[in-house]
């Protein structure tokens, strides 16, 4: 599948393609809707590309966590009220994997990673079944965990690599293997 990806809010750092990918984060950047801290920011990093209907999307991705809610990872995105965002969140000294679900307000969820550090490759799928989204993931060779299965729109969207730092500038990230493509099955306990 070619696929045709674009930047929004294109950092200022950053070289590579879907293969391959590494950037540095501009200053205070995130993705977010009203829920909890009252502001709404959309200035976050993405390189996107369109998708309709069913389809799984996958990356692995490394950073360099070290400030509160440094973040990498994958966001399906319909506008700025409507996304979701899911992968590696620094916060509380620990990396944890997250899911944020936007539908006009954000909402966060968090499994904390104990033994998960910055050399670990973390592999993150997103699969849409109609209007569900299941978040997956796994760390370095474990077998896939179910993170979230979420209601969401099946409007067509974008889908691709996302990072943010809230609280600085110059958050380092690096992607490999972007892939989009045909859905996963649906059985949620399957291999």
């Amino acid at each position: 599948m070619n696929m045709q990806y674009h930047w929004l809010n294109e950092p200022e750092s950053h070289h590579g393609d879907a293969r391959q990918l590494a950037l540095s984060t501009a200053e205070n950047t995130d993705f977010w809707q009203q829920t909890f801290y009252g502001f709404e920011r959309d200035n976050g990093h993405a390189y996107l590309t369109p998708v309709s209907g069913d389809f799984s999307a996958s990356v692995t991705v490394r950073g360099y966590y070290k400030e509160l809610y440094d973040q990498a990872g994958l966001m399906l995105r319909i506008n700025p009220q409507n996304w979701i965002k899911t992968g590696i969140e620094y916060t509380d000294g620990l990396m944890h994997f997250s899911v944020v679900v936007t539908n006009r307000i954000s909402d966060w969820s968090v499994i904390p990673l104990h033994t998960a550090g910055t050399e670990d490759d973390v592999h993150i799928r997103l699969t849409r079944h109609d209007d569900a989204v299941r978040v997956q993931f796994a760390v370095n060779d474990a077998p896939w965990q179910l993170a979230r299965l979420a209601p969401f729109s099946n409007a067509d969207a974008s889908v691709g690599i996302m990072a943010c730092s809230p609280q600085r500038g110059g958050f380092e990230a690096q992607f490999r293997d972007l892939n989009v493509g045909p859905a996963i099955p649906r059985d949620l306990h399957a291999d």
